[in-house]
Formats: C-alpha cells, structure tokens, sequence
C-alpha cells in the first residue's frame, strides 16, 4: 500500500501561523519547501510560500494547493533560509505569515494568466444558481476570469476543475508612423506626422506631441486618422543600479577566522577595506555574500564601496532594498536564483534572497536601531540574519565604528579610533566653566553660557559664516518647541487621544501629537485661566534654526527633519551654510566643507529610563565624529552631564570598544542582554482599570507556571500613560535561555484579556 503524500504547511503573508494543505492533485515528490504555491483562501486562489511537511491529522480532508509555481529543483527562496525563519519565529513568539510578509519583498502578487476547465466527464450545470443561471467551465479551457471566484471555489472544493497558471510577460505600449491613413493632415497634424516617422517608438502620446511641439489634440486626431498605431511589445527588463568601477583590495586578509567577528573602529572607507579581501576570496571560491545595511545612507555608501569588486571574481553584484521598484525586485530575485549575482548589498528585505553557498553574511552598524521593524513582526534584522548565517553554515560579522554590547566580546578587528577634536559646554558647571576644549572662556559664569545657541557654539558658528564653511547642529526634536506653557498657570495643552503634550510648530503655527498624530491650532487663551499669552519650552529644529539665522543673517540655514526636508543640494555641492536637522542628517552624506558639528542638548539621549540609552549615545557621538570620509570637524557638545563616561571615552580618543566593554559588564550584573533573553508584555485597554486588570492577569499567568520575582518585572504602567485612547502597562519578561522565555511566554498566550503585545528583543525598554 502506498504511503499517503505529504501535507504541506504553507505560510500566507497575513498575521497568522502556516497553514495545512494536501498537494496539489496529481503531484508528486516531496515537499517543495521554499516554493510558492497558490492555495485556495477566503474563496479565491492567493499565493503562499511551503515552509515544510506536516502530519495528516485524523480523518479531516485538507483543501487541495491548487498549483505549485516554481520548480522543486528552483524554490523562491532557499531552504535552509525557510528552515532559520520557521526556527527563529518559535523563540520570536511570532507567526510564521506575518515574518514572512514582512521579510520577503517580492513574489507574492505575480502577474499570472489563469485558465479552467471541467475535469474530463464532469457536468457543472449543478452549480450554477437557479435563481441567476451564472456561466460554468465546460470541458475545453477558458478564462478563469470569465467566472464568479465563489463559484470556481466550490467546483474546485470538490476536485472537479482543472487549472492552469502561466506567468504573464510584461507588456508596453508604444506609438508608432504607419506612414498611411485614410483621412488628410492639417498642417499641424502633418508636422506631428512626419516628426513620428523619423524619430523612434514614443511611449505616450504625451511626450509624442512634446517632441514634436504640438498639443495632445494634435497628436491623438493623427492617431484616429489611421496615420500612427498603437503596438503592444514585450517590456525590457527594467534597469538595475550599476556596480561601481572595478578595484582590486591590496590590503591583506585580516579580518578573524572565525563563525562569528567584527571589524571596529576607524572611518566607513577603512572598514570597507578591511572587508574586501575576505569578501573578495570567498566570491572567487565560487561562494556568496549578503551584506546588510540598516538605512538607505550606509546602503548607497556600502553599494559604492564593495560592488565593484565582483569584476575580479566573475560574477554580479546586486542592489536588494525598497530603493527598488517591484519589477527591479523582482528581476534581481530571478538572476540571483540564476546565479548571476553572487554579492547582494540590501536592507533587511535581502535576507531572504535565494543567494547559492552562502559563506558569509555582514551586518554593518549592528548596533543601529534602524534594524527593528517598526511594525509588523518587530523583528531584530541582527537576530535574524544571525539564524540565517547559522542555518547556511556561513559565517557572520558586523563592522560599524563602535561594535554593539551583544558582539563586543567577539573574535574583533580594531582599527583605530576615528580622530576627534571634541569640546563641550557643561551647563551643570557653576560657577565658572573649567577648561573643557580649545574654546573654553574661564571667568564665564553658568547663566552667560546660553542656550538653545551657548556662546561657545554661537563664536563658533560666525566663524563658519566668515570663512564661508559649513556646520550642522543636531536638535534634540522636530518642530519649534517639545510645548507651550500658560506663564501665569503653567497649564500645558495636551492631546486629547495621549498623555502627551502638543508640539508646537511654529511655521503652521499649529500644534500635533507626535504619538497618534492629531493636530490642532493654538488656542487664543489658557483654557484654565484665560490668559493670551504662551511659553514655549524644549527647542526644536524650528526654534534653533531661527536662532542660527537670528545669529547669521544673510546665511543660508536649512531644516532637516521628519517634517520639514529642504533640498541641500547647493550645501552638497559646497555653498556655505548651517543645516539644522534631527538625527535624520546621519542618513544624509556630510558636507564637504564641514567644519563645526553641533549637538544642541545632549542630555536628549541619556534622559531616557532605558538600559541602552548610555551606549546609544556613545555610539552617537562617535558616528558624528566619523561622519565625514576626511576630515574630523570641531565636535561641539552641549550637555548637563560634561562628565557622563560615554562622552569622556570620546574626548579621549579611547578605544572605541572599551565603554561597550564596561557596559557589558554592567549588563552582566544587571541581568541584562546578552546575558539574558528578553521580552517586552504590553497588555492595553481603552478603559484604564480594565487594562491594569488584564496585565494583572498576565502576571498571575506567569507566576502559575512558576516564573520568579527576577524573571517577570511589572506590570508598570507604559511612560506614556494614554495612547491612542488606549492604556498600556508593559511587563519586562528576564530568561537565562531562549527555551525558557518560550516557556513563559506560552503562560501569557493562555490569558484572554485586553490587548496584549509581544516583542522579543524589544529595543526600547522603559
């Protein structure tokens, strides 16, 4: 008796984990993991991606996948990538779709043609309604599209319809010279005639009548007179980014044999140097290598140093990212799974391009937290591309110019330290200001320093304006103020929706919540007192703009935020000016004349209740510090806290892996990552006490199965009491071991109450 075939787990890109389906009828082999299949849904055909076998189940009939589109001798994507995502999604406490949907960028809505037919000796007038006879297949193929999905669902359902799916050519239009038609030109008809004879196909009728110089009207009565025709032809393959010029590394090999280093320290340029003969050797053994840039800056910078190495190793290199449309997706996917491209340089979307022998995956600034999707999964990309490189048998390194807590202990390359030229105004200084940098005034006292622009930064900044060069000052926030203030009651508009105070911009002269995003105007008066007149309190990139400008005038200052982008061409190009951004200015390149970088209010990134602030603030002040491939500009700092540690490491030109070191340490007798696993529990509500009541439960959930006072801390209510109308409290889950995290976090599935949210490696705990 024959073995019954296997069931097929396939994950969908929606929110829920794989689910069951026999094969399609007729197949047979085994389980094309990494395929995609198209499986009936909600009544109509969707495609999937086959993650695996599973067990048949009793007697329940499974539904049939209705057709497998890729070859089993060419999955979409490979294996052993399938095998890490459905091993990390376990400890993840994630479903497999919802991964999925987040992490693979392309092939889920392929163009297909779809045909049906009744299977041989099959009479389907049985389905069609009585009441609205409605048309059924009949035994020769028609267009699927011809009949009610619901109806093709229910002949499917009971294995009566045969189906056929062809991929579907991308087509153009063009305009063509027939040099013919029936009726006579005007003289502008026939001007517009003659020019689409003897140039080229044009692609609409609009840029027709732009090189030929007439209007639309003109051109579109030539083409109802017969004189130009309209032609469908094949669509090229649409451009990829070109690698840069071919170079060869001299440098030796110097990066540690080992499954898992880093390379650490020195400018962006260096450690791409130091990269390149390892990347360089493997790609000539005929392996390939994935290299992962947290943001589109690093990614463009990556792209530029590294592609052109592939012209000694025989073979391409591609750009993966959302930089690319989906058709450029999608003609990258097939050459990788070609084997023409062997080096992918992307975002987190090219984890799971099917690269063939994978040898190494890099992850470059390791520690950014560009790396945590923002919705969806959440995901930790690091943690992910660590299973990957795991499941692949390649090895894994990272290069940033700080390596993070979780790798510092890593087999390393350290380079030097990037030169700095530091100063820093200590606000906290009473009531002189020692000497802190090269522009320290002794006999200053604390209230003449200034601020949002102390009188350091500002002597600095007429310098830059004098001799015509460049500055950047990183505001702690967008818009012109963090609130505005009654004077006489202190009273603080707040949002209606969060416990948050409104930020108000100046320029709209409106206020906006930056959690939920409502927006309002100013009122006339205090709504508790009555009072006309507003303080405003916490600069933004707004307010200190027009401080430079107040300071500067006549020179150009620019804004660089979430909300406010001007155009820095002229300032890339190597005009003077100031540009005044958020830490979205990190994402742009530096420019040239760079001689002054600011930072405003430091204390922005320490005053945070989270265990990562201090390092995220050293790795801050080191990513200005290299922010420019040549020079090293005046660092100026503003602060109340001029002797935090991070900021002393950096003025003293340490090395860049000794301050993550003594957090590491501290982490160790903390109970912290790496040293444990960590978990964020976020149980919301719209009514307050019902909330408490549900993180109540949870807590009771893990206590039953026995989790200890240092396991589960909380719940607390969230920093922002009030959200979107919701109440969140946050519970902080501790576990010595994946499996034990596991292990409670099956406890917080059992209960049934309010909202609740889990992220595994959350980034910000507070």
């Amino acid at each position: 008796m024959s073995a019954a075939p296997a069931v097929w787990k396939v994950a969908l890109p929606r929110p829920i984990p794989a689910y069951d389906f026999a094969p399609p009828h007729g197949h047979a082999g085994p389980v094309p993991v990494g395929g995609r299949a198209l499986v009936p849904w909600h009544g109509e055909p969707v495609v999937g991606l086959v993650v695996g076998a599973a067990e048949a189940r009793g007697a329940h009939r499974l539904r049939e996948a209705v057709a497998l589109l890729d070859p089993p001798e060419c999955p979409w994507v490979h294996p052993a990538t399938v095998q890490a995502l459905a091993q990390w999604v376990t400890d993840a406490h994630l479903p497999l779709g919802l991964v999925w949907s987040d992490l693979l960028g392309v092939g889920w809505e392929p163009s297909l043609t779809h045909r049906v037919r009744a299977v041989a000796g099959a009479d389907l007038t049985a389905f069609a309604e009585n009441a609205a006879p409605q048309p059924v297949p009949g035994p020769e193929w028609s267009d699927g599209a011809a009949y009610l999905p619901a109806l093709l669902d229910a002949v499917r359902e009971q294995g009566l319809l045969e189906e056929d799916f062809t991929p579907l050519a991308r087509l153009v239009s063009r305009v063509f010279a027939t040099g013919q038609g029936q009726s006579s030109l005007t003289p502008k008809q026939r001007e517009a005639a003659e020019w689409l004879a003897e140039y080229p196909a044009q692609e609409s009728l609009s840029s027709w009548a732009r090189g030929a110089g007439v209007s639309t009207s003109v051109v579109a009565a030539v083409l109802a007179k017969g004189h130009a025709e309209l032609r469908e032809l094949a669509a090229p393959p649409p451009a990829l980014p070109d690698p840069a010029s071919a170079w060869t590394p001299t440098e030796t090999d110097r990066v540690p044999q080992a499954e898992c280093w880093r390379v650490s320290g020195g400018k962006f340029t260096g450690r791409m140097r130091a990269l390149a003969p390892r990347v360089l050797s493997l790609l000539r053994e005929g392996g390939s290598v994935l290299v992962l840039a947290p943001e589109h800056a690093t990614l463009e910078r990556a792209w530029s140093a590294l592609s052109g190495l592939v012209a000694e190793a025989e073979t391409e290199a591609l750009l993966f990212s959302g930089l690319l449309s989906s058709e450029q997706r999608e003609r990258a996917w097939q050459e990788i799974q070609q084997g023409q491209a062997r080096l992918v340089i992307g975002s987190y979307l090219a984890l799971s391009v099917p690269l063939p022998d994978l040898k190494l995956v890099i992850v470059l600034d390791e520690g950014s937290d560009a790396y945590k999707l923002p919705a969806g999964s959440r995901a930790w990309v690091p943690d992910v591309a660590q299973a990957i490189a795991r499941a692949h048998g390649a090895s894994l390194g990272t290069a940033g110019v700080t390596p993070a807590v979780e790798t510092v202990k890593w087999p390393a390359l350290e380079l030097a330290s990037p030169r700095v030229r530091l100063h820093t105004v200590d606000y906290s200084q009473p009531p002189q200001q020692p000497e802190l940098g090269p522009l320290s005034m002794p006999g200053q006292a604390q209230g003449q320093l200034g601020y949002p622009l102390s009188h350091d930064l500002s002597r600095v900044l007429r310098q830059v304006q004098e001799r015509g060069r460049q500055a950047a000052l990183l505001a702690p926030r967008r818009g012109y103020s963090a609130l505005l203030r009654c004077p006489q009651c202190e009273h603080v508009p707040h949002c209606p929706n969060c416990d948050v105070a409104l930020r108000f911009h100046q320029q709209s002269r409106g206020m906006a919540c930056h959690q939920c995003g409502y927006k309002g105007q100013v009122p006339h008066a205090c709504e508790e007192c009555g009072a006309a007149m507003w303080q405003t309190k916490g600069p933004g990139t707004e307010w200190i703009a027009q401080e430079v400008s107040r300071l500067l005038p006549g020179f150009p200052v620019y804004r660089l935020d979430k909300d406010h982008q001007d155009d820095l061409a002229e300032l890339h190009a190597g005009a003077p000016g100031v540009v005044v951004g958020t830490q979205l200015l990190l994402s742009q390149p530096a420019p040239p004349e760079l001689a002054l970088v600011g930072i405003t209010l430091a204390d922005t990134w320490l005053n945070i209740s989270d265990f990562r602030a201090s390092e995220r603030y050293h790795t801050l002040l080191w990513e200005l510090a290299e922010w420019h491939p040549e020079r090293a500009p005046l660092l100026l700092v503003q602060t109340f806290q001029g002797g935090h540690p991070a900021l002393q490491a950096v003025g003293q030109g340490q090395s860049v892996s000794l301050y993550p070191q003594r957090e590491w340490e501290i982490r160790q007798a903390l109970g912290y990552p790496p040293h444990l696993c960590l978990a964020q529990v976020e149980v919301a509500a719209r009514d307050r006490d019902k909330a408490r009541s549900a993180a109540d439960q949870v807590a009771a959930a893990l206590h039953g199965v026995g989790a200890g006072p240092q396991e589960v801390l909380g719940p607390a209510p969230a920093p922002i009491a009030r959200v979107r109308g919701m109440y969140p409290y946050h519970l902080l889950l501790r576990a010595r071991s994946a499996e034990r995290l596991r292990e409670l976090l099956t406890a917080v599935d059992t209960v049934r109450a309010g909202r609740i949210r889990v992220d595994v490696s959350p980034r910000s705990v507070t």
